[in-house]
């Protein structure tokens, strides 16, 4: 279990975890999905085992999360948090620690959104990117990435209904030469492989070496 915070919103707090590496080597700010917040076995596991990779982790909740909604909250407070998050970690967390950011499906696109509306950030990292609705491929969430310049990751499984892999990889192959796609053989938008036997945390954990590995060579370019 992570250590416990809060991060300051408007009147109040939005609830946050943090998994401290022993001696990090750099930080993680991690975002979840629309439908399950920062206490979902799966962020558990990937943050824990990123953690265990030398990367610091704070996953935090989207005001609606914390609230007990169901609906996520609209783009342009999605996006006021994900800045609010960034800029609070700067100045009480990561210290002189390289900053990333990253997302599970929505917590993802937000991040990216944030991203071109200036949030700084060394690389984006999707944990399963929303390309396109299900069965609606040509109403494509790829506008807002190709102006960015900062490295990207996607994770993605081979089963994905919100993303189609040939679409999935035209987009990418047009994006800034510092994007990076990982396929998942099997793996649905929550990384779940059909009888694999898994725990949603050990599907979070199954995230982490790819993580990891992309944050390292990001790292060694500075």
């Amino acid at each position: 279990m992570g250590k416990e915070l809060n991060v300051p919103w408007d009147d109040g707090n939005l609830t946050a975890l943090l998994d401290e590496a022993e001696s990090p080597d750099a930080f993680l700010i991690l975002a979840h999905g629309s439908g399950a917040g920062k206490d979902h076995d799966f962020m558990s596991g990937f943050a824990r085992a990123v953690a265990q990779k030398g990367i610091s982790v704070l996953r935090f909740n989207f005001p609606y999360m914390d609230a007990g909604k169901k609906f996520p909250d609209r783009g342009p407070v999605a996006i006021t948090v994900w800045k609010r998050v960034r800029e609070w970690v700067g100045s009480n967390l990561s210290g002189e620690l390289a900053v990333f950011t990253a997302g599970k499906s929505f917590g993802g696109r937000v991040a990216a959104m944030a991203a071109a509306e200036g949030m700084a950030t060394r690389s984006l990292i999707f944990l399963g990117y929303p390309l396109h609705p299900p069965k609606k491929e040509d109403k494509l969430r790829d506008k807002h990435l190709y102006p960015l310049q900062v490295p990207m990751l996607f994770l993605e499984g081979t089963r994905d209904p919100f993303a189609n892999p040939e679409i999935m990889t035209r987009v990418v192959s047009g994006l800034n030469q510092d994007s990076e796609l990982v396929w998942f053989e099997g793996a649905d938008h929550s990384f779940k492989v059909a009888r694999s036997g898994r725990t949603g945390s050990e599907d979070g954990a199954g995230l982490a070496e790819a993580t990891a590995d992309f944050i390292r060579r990001q790292l060694a370019k500075d």
